[in-house]
């Protein structure tokens, strides 16, 4: 146990992961408001057993999710645009010289 404090080890950290990000919170919307709908119906069963902030949770998941489409998608086209604002600077310093 006592090699884990004999002191701080540094190590780089990994690069970002980037992957299929707004499919991803598209999809993770979807199933919060479908989880609503399919519980819906049942409201009564979950009031009776004090459970409705489950019906109300999803609710919540799928507004949230909402917001976290629009903030991906508005990222995603930040990085599009930076990326080709790059490439377009290199060009012009590659034409210069």
């Amino acid at each position: 146990m006592a090699a884990f404090f004999t002191g701080p080890v540094k190590h780089e950290a990994p690069e970002p992961l980037e992957g299929p990000v707004v499919p991803t919170i598209v999809g993770g919307t979807v199933i919060w408001f479908v989880l609503f709908l399919v519980q819906l119906p049942f409201y009564g069963w979950f009031d009776d057993h004090g459970h409705t902030w489950w019906v109300w949770t999803c609710l919540a998941g799928g507004g949230l999710g909402l917001i976290g489409i629009w903030y991906v998608r508005k990222r995603d086209a930040a990085i599009k645009r930076a990326a080709a604002q790059a490439a377009a600077e290199s060009a012009a310093e590659a034409t210069a010289e």
